[in-house]
């Protein structure tokens, strides 16, 4: 038997949390001296601490757990809720390493004001391409809503013409229009270019237009870090007299494993007013 000091220590928890379980009947020492009223615990009253631990981490409420405990769940069930809780932690933490990323693209931007590099913008005619794509459609224009949809997009495309024996002709292709169900979303389009000729099966084949004016500037590094390098040429256009004709196509020139080393080219359609 272990005061409940000792046992706190084994089970790596605060006498005060084995003071309150004790108290909201969670977890009851094992004896009770009558005498002094000092708490013993058993090692194996360790599995039902761990149960109550986990079980607290997956954000149930204490008498959520007292219900639980109270039927009894198996190993194999708490090892499962386990799991699925992790999958969702680490989803959370993407999600939040992600978010921090857009802060920092933010917070570059911020610091450029006023001497945002609009030299290495180049004004271009695009030619028309054929591209096989799919679509898809996001919540926003907003880089956290923008990167979850089309990432797997391509995967998809890409596993898609493998299994048709199609071999990309070109670079990828990335375009954007305004959802036809409006509120905000965005049509994901993810193109890459093909050799004609091809029909429609798996994705879908078109032709894309030619654009009679671009401004185009290259980023380099990962497209969760495009905002500083887009707002350049957000400045380019509006410094030099031009207006926005469309969404920005991406052009992946490099595409290695380390997404930091991309190289994409912005390619965004303007008129002169």
């Amino acid at each position: 038997m272990f005061t409940i000091g000792d046992f706190a220590r084994h089970g790596r928890v605060s006498v005060r949390m084995l003071r309150h379980y004790d108290a909201t009947g969670l977890l009851r020492p094992a004896h009770v001296d009558p005498a002094t009223g000092y708490r013993y615990y058993s090692a194996a009253q360790l599995a039902r601490l761990n149960r109550v631990i986990a079980l607290k981490d997956l954000g149930l409420t204490l008498q959520q757990v007292q219900q639980i405990l109270d039927e009894k769940v198996t190993t194999e069930e708490l090892r499962a809720m386990l799991r699925l809780r992790r999958a969702e932690l680490e989803i959370a933490m993407a999600a939040t390493a992600a978010r921090l990323v857009q802060v920092e693209a933010r917070l570059r931007s911020i610091e450029s004001e006023g001497h945002m590099p609009t030299n290495d913008v180049v004004l271009k005619n695009i030619l028309a391409i054929r591209v096989a794509e799919l679509t898809a459609t996001a919540t926003s224009y907003e880089p956290e809503d923008i990167g979850p949809v089309i990432g797997p997009l391509y995967d998809e495309l890409f596993r898609r013409l493998d299994t048709a024996g199609v071999t990309p002709a070109g670079p990828g292709v990335a375009y954007y229009e305004d959802a036809p169900e409006g509120g905000g979303r965005i049509s994901i389009h993810a193109a890459v270019q093909v050799a004609a000729p091809l029909q429609d099966g798996a994705f879908r084949v078109l032709d894309l237009p030619p654009v009679d004016q671009a401004a185009t500037i290259v980023h380099r590094g990962s497209m969760d870090t495009v905002l500083p390098t887009a707002q350049a040429l957000a400045f380019w256009i509006d410094e030099n007299g031009y207006q926005s004709a469309g969404y920005p196509r991406e052009i992946s020139l490099e595409c290695p494993d380390n997404r930091n080393d991309w190289v994409t080219e912005l390619q965004a359609p303007v008129i002169k007013p």
